[in-house]
């Protein structure tokens, strides 16, 4: 089969790999209909995190189950599935509480199996990583389904962890695709103002379609000052970090009132916090890795009811051995997502 290979920092090649095949009885191995290239790939295609060797990429996927091992009971071959970066078995005590990502099972996708830019998947606990949708899902939701099994979810549980909802004004630090799925779920959670914090017309735009209702420029201390100068001078309830540099961190946690919360969901790359400060902010802090299997029931229903469109972060689409241009053209901020189809 094809797989994307990142070789070395700006170096991604498509390559034949052998098809995954079940190894485990709580495997399966799927038919990757659509997968794409996250943010966080980036951090090693720049050079700024650490590659040990070839590594194949990609965590975020959507397909149709091929396969399935002996102990698989509630996947079944044929099925459309949708599914999370991290593997989890959604039965035990910490998954039953909502915090599959830190399931004593968990395994980063792209680590456990090979990665999902590619034409096949081994997915390990199916039963409690996948869920599949009622039927096939029409044609034009399938990158909707796709920005479920990360960026939406991610972006979901930074609102979440932010505490976002009704008569909260939330601000969101960061312009991704995961920001700006963080405003749309702003939005659905009810929150009464949301501000975009954006320096790119394109993501603006999205963000304000998304239910942004204000958009801040300006960053680190003075995008912290027009956050204050926007909320009576108190800084909002909740600020979703989607970038996870110091910088973000620090303006997340600065433009945060005093009993605010700060859902942090941006992959953390050098980022200490200066105790002091933190702890006469009176700022309650949560994030990191999102438990996504959590929210996708709930999401997938979402899409399709057609209630939400989270498909329209991705604004490049390519095929798979396009891979590297799909890469560039997010390295270089010519696309906010880049979809691709094996």
């Amino acid at each position: 089969m094809r797989q994307a290979v990142m070789h070395a920092p700006g170096d991604v090649r498509v390559e034949q790999r052998d098809k995954p095949s079940i190894i485990k009885p709580t495997d399966a191995v799927i038919r990757v209909s659509a997968a794409c290239v996250c943010g966080s790939d980036l951090w090693p295609y720049r050079g700024i995190e650490q590659l040990d060797g070839p590594a194949p990429m990609g965590h975020e996927y959507v397909g149709v189950v091929e396969e399935v091992g002996s102990e698989v009971r509630e996947i079944t071959p044929g099925q459309f599935v949708v599914g999370s970066f991290f593997t989890s078995d959604n039965t035990c005590e910490i998954c039953r509480a909502g915090y599959q990502s830190r399931c004593p099972n968990f395994a980063p996708i792209v680590s456990e199996t090979g990665g999902a830019q590619a034409e096949f998947l081994r997915v390990p606990w199916a039963d409690g990583t996948l869920v599949a949708t009622p039927g096939l899902p029409d044609a034009d939701l399938i990158p909707s389904l796709l920005a479920a099994s990360d960026v939406l979810g991610t972006g979901w549980f930074g609102a979440v962890a932010a505490e976002a909802g009704p008569g909260r004004t939330v601000a969101v630090v960061g312009d991704g695709a995961v920001g700006l799925l963080a405003v749309l779920a702003a939005r659905q959670l009810g929150a009464e103002r949301i501000i975009a914090m954006s320096r790119h017309a394109d993501r603006q735009k999205l963000a304000l379609e998304f239910g942004a209702t204000d958009i801040v420029t300006e960053r680190g201390d003075d995008g912290v000052a027009k956050i204050k100068d926007l909320t009576g001078g108190y800084g909002a309830h909740s600020v979703v970090e989607a970038v996870g540099t110091q910088e973000s961190m620090m303006q997340a946690i600065r433009s945060t009132r005093p009993g605010g919360h700060v859902g942090y969901v941006g992959v953390a790359h050098g980022v200490t916090l200066p105790g002091m400060e933190l702890f006469l902010s009176g700022v309650h802090l949560h994030g990191g890795p999102a438990p996504v299997r959590r929210f996708l029931p709930e999401l997938i229903d979402l899409i399709l009811k057609r209630e939400i469109d989270p498909g329209k972060v991705f604004d490049l689409e390519l095929g798979l051995d396009e891979a590297a241009e799909g890469y560039r053209a997010m390295d270089e901020r010519r696309a906010i997502k880049a979809l691709l189809r094996p």
